[in-house]
């Protein structure tokens, strides 16, 4: 079948992407850790399967960013970014809301998405996939000996069995995935992938997941745990697990038919209504150290001055790295992020920018739910983020264990502060001061 590949930039950055089916409601798949959009359609199986969700669906698939089609040597790419392609894929393709269809590696960015975007998703469906990559995915219980694999096998099919155990005898399934392989990634590719694959950790926002949401996974899958699915069924609030046997990692196979049918009938029922009232965000608190202390010391007028130098540069900064400002609290500002990498980054830079300024601001991030209140926020996620600030010191950005699981990948580094009290919190929280 030939399906028109088309791009959209995000960012910088160009993504490969292909809508195909004709009726129903848009199905956007999130793939596994490599793919490519055209050859795909070569493997019998996986055209199979496109076909059959087009059926019922306007099927959007796209490559993610070093991968297949999509822009390649663009470094390690993180959470933050991969959300960020998804919004241009549903942009690029006039999709007001869509079903989230998230594979394996693909599933922890679609968790991310659906939580952070509910309004603009009707449900969640999540195949072989996982919250942690540690203690789920095979390979990456040892991660040297998977690297050693790629860097001797990687091009050669001999890793079908490793995703594909029912194909791996079948000698035209090896040599076409030998090429899917060369097509999607190089193997500096996929040793990069390995490693960030292997920081993933999203659990902490399974419970602010508020779409429907299907979790499909085999008994004996080969390469993720069906463990993993069964965690991720009983913390997304409202989840149906469906367990099926057989060890394939990919849905393509024999039984691909019962889980279209599963999705198809998922679709089918009437999505509830996203509470977009309550939104998965990154929370930004900032403080001008000694505020108090600086006001006697110059006099009402010349901190007034020295207030609005500081207010235009925190806000110069907020509109850089797409910060949305909720309100200022005096001497300080509150303002919530869509990716947590941008609000460390905005948040250092923000640390960076006062100082020429004579004074020293100090900074405190965490991501979890908050409460849209009209124009103010609310919600524990608020809460957390106004008492990290208050821990952290002069000129210091400290984050919650939350926000440096998020970020795995992003290029940020964290030295560990230990267990710190929260007032409100009954247990002690791990913080993280970012450096750099």
């Amino acid at each position: 079948m030939i399906v028109e590949t088309r791009y959209v930039t995000s960012g910088e950055v160009f993504v490969a992407y292909q809508i195909s089916g004709q009726t129903g409601p848009d199905l956007l798949v999130a793939p596994g850790f490599v793919s490519h959009l055209e050859q795909m359609w070569e493997n019998p199986n996986a055209a199979r399967l496109f076909h059959a969700l087009g059926g019922f669906s306007r099927l959007i698939r796209f490559d993610k960013r070093g991968t297949g089609l999509s822009d390649r040597g663009v470094g390690i790419p993180h959470l933050d970014e991969r959300i960020d392609d998804i919004r241009a894929v549903l942009d690029a393709a006039k999709s007001e809301r869509t079903f989230l269809f998230g594979i394996s590696e693909g599933g922890p960015m679609a968790m991310l998405f659906a939580a952070t975007y509910p309004e603009r998703v009707a449900g969640l469906i999540l195949f072989g996939s996982y919250a942690r990559a540690i203690g789920s995915s095979v390979p990456q219980d040892d991660l040297a000996a998977a690297e050693r694999e790629v860097r001797e096998n990687w091009g050669t099919g001999r890793s079908l069995s490793g995703f594909a155990p029912s194909a791996a005898g079948n000698p035209a399934a090896v040599a076409n995935f030998a090429k899917f392989e060369r097509l999607s990634a190089s193997p500096s590719d996929v040793i990069n992938l390995l490693r960030m694959n292997s920081e993933i950790d999203v659990r902490a926002i399974l419970p602010t997941i508020r779409v429907p949401t299907l979790v499909i996974h085999r008994r004996d899958d080969v390469r993720v745990r069906s463990q993993a699915g069964r965690e991720l069924a009983e913390t997304i609030p409202g989840a149906r697990y469906v367990e099926m046997p057989g060890n394939d990692h990919v849905p393509g196979g024999a039984d691909q038919d019962r889980i279209v049918e599963e999705i198809r009938q998922f679709m089918g029922a009437s999505p509830a209504v996203a509470e977009v009232d309550r939104v998965l965000s990154t929370v930004l608190f900032t403080d001008i150290v000694d505020s108090t202390k600086r006001t006697v010391a110059a006099g009402d007028r010349q901190w007034r001055s020295t207030l609005e130098a500081h207010h235009a540069v925190v806000r110069s900064q907020l509109q850089r790295h797409r910060g949305r400002e909720v309100k200022t609290t005096g001497d300080g500002f509150l303002a919530l992020f869509d990716g947590p990498a941008r609000a460390v980054r905005c948040a250092q830079e923000i640390v960076k920018a006062v100082q020429p300024l004579g004074i020293e601001v100090r900074a405190g991030v965490h991501t979890g739910e908050v409460e849209m209140m009209g124009d103010d926020v609310g919600g524990i996620a608020v809460h957390i983020a106004a008492r990290v600030a208050q821990k952290a010191n002069a000129s210091e950005v400290l984050v919650s264990s939350t926000v440096k699981d998020l970020v795995a990948g992003a290029g940020l580094k964290f030295v560990e502060q230990g267990p710190a009290e929260l007032k409100g919190l009954s247990e002690p929280m791990r913080l993280f001061g970012a450096v750099g």
